[in-house]
């Protein structure tokens, strides 16, 4: 790993899985990233780009351009574009975030896109992306989502994370406020 401002850098890394190869987003991926961000159900879930602002092109242009590609740069995480292998077509992102590298932790995000949902793809991607996680030396992945997003809940137990606990009221929606589950894997979960 390189370092920037004292801070580690994540290798810049394809992950190829069954269905899925997730790569860095790219120039083409802006229309469908606007797409799926603007779909309600992905909105009620995922307050994108911040709570009460409504998401736009230009929001989807520079998640592509720069904030994707910055985290890496900037050492806080990593985001990659989750794409179908058999059409190449964008299906969500998935990425590490909130790293904090003097404990060694780091959380594993993700949204799908309304026509990927329903084929497993964000467990199959939080699995390759937690385990790769682990292999750079991180000691702790967290997955947390809303406690009533069954859903999401069900791809941090299908990738093998036990769930800890709730946070209240931590996560600012576009109207109100979500608890959290949280979920977690360590190193020892995986021998």
């Amino acid at each position: 790993m390189t370092t920037t401002q004292g801070r580690p850098i994540l290798p810049s890394v394809i992950l190829e899985t069954e269905h899925l190869r997730l790569r860095a987003f790219v120039e083409d991926d802006i229309d469908d990233v606007y797409a799926s961000c603007t779909d309600p159900e992905l909105q009620r879930r995922v307050p994108l780009p911040g709570p009460g602002v409504p998401y736009t092109r230009e929001d989807a242009e520079a998640w592509c351009r720069e904030l994707a590609p910055g985290m890496r740069i900037g050492g806080e995480g990593q985001q990659w574009a989750m794409v179908e292998q058999g059409t190449g077509r964008l299906v969500g992102a998935v990425g590490l975030l909130r790293t904090l590298w003097a404990a060694m932790t780091t959380e594993v995000g993700y949204w799908v896109s309304p026509w990927g949902r329903g084929h497993g793809y964000a467990t199959e991607a939080a699995v390759a992306v937690s385990r790769w996680a682990l292999g750079q030396g991180f000691q702790r992945v967290e997955i947390k989502a809303a406690t009533d997003n069954a859903g999401s809940r069900r791809v941090a137990e299908r990738s093998g994370f036990s769930f800890e606990g709730v946070e209240r009221s931590a996560m600012p929606l576009h109207e109100g406020r979500a608890d959290l589950a949280v979920y977690s894997l360590l190193p020892a979960d995986l021998l």
